[in-house]
């Protein structure tokens, strides 16, 4: 099997969620993408992203639906780890509805400075790398101090995930990102619950 069909047999997530991410241009995840209202504000991610501090396994808690993550059902995580600067190998997994786990190995690379929260992520093999739209922006929106809560976007806000360091999340502090979310222009209705058990 050559190098292209090993590629179209895999999925992404966010990610990556993604995790990246995420989590962009493979074949496995399931929605339409949700348009943003013409009225709110251009989207802007945090002040400042510490890359080592974020670096580890977070859960996704919640997202809208997207066509790359359809065949997962719980489970969902991201791990992320620093291959150098500005450099981050994103490994993406989740469960199927037949109880498989299913994963994505991916890169990130971080734009501008040491400190920036706006990242790209890709899932293509890396002689397709050179491709723009193989690349989708993975932009960390929110995120608490500890490092526990974050919020995943990108610019049009087609995309969204709520990840976090455990599978359960404090109710609480869900609840007041939601809020903020709400009023930076996401609509909550389309945000999907992630389930964490089989």
């Amino acid at each position: 099997m050559n190098t292209l069909n090993r590629w179209a047999r895999r999925w992404p997530l966010h990610v990556a969620a993604c995790l990246a991410l995420a989590w962009s241009v493979t074949n496995t995840w399931a929605a339409e993408p949700t348009a943003p209202s013409a009225q709110v504000a251009p989207l802007a991610p945090i002040a400042g992203l510490d890359v080592a501090r974020y670096m580890g396994v977070w859960h996704e808690v919640a997202k809208y639906p997207n066509w790359f993550q359809r065949k997962c059902v719980s489970n969902t995580h991201a791990t992320y780890k620093v291959l150098g600067p500005g450099q981050v190998e994103v490994l993406n997994r989740c469960r199927t509805a037949e109880g498989k786990t299913i994963e994505a190995l991916g890169l990130a690379r971080q734009i501008g400075a040491a400190d920036s929260p706006k990242l790209e992520v890709r899932f293509a093999p890396e002689w397709l790398s050179f491709i723009p739209l193989v690349w989708g922006d993975y932009w960390v929106i929110d995120l608490d101090e500890a490092y526990q809560l974050v919020a995943v976007s990108e610019p049009k806000r087609q995309y969204l995930w709520v990840l976090s360091r455990t599978p359960q999340v404090n109710a609480q502090a869900y609840e007041a990102l939601l809020q903020r979310l709400k009023a930076r222009g996401f609509d909550l209705s389309k945000l999907e619950a992630s389930a964490q058990q089989p």
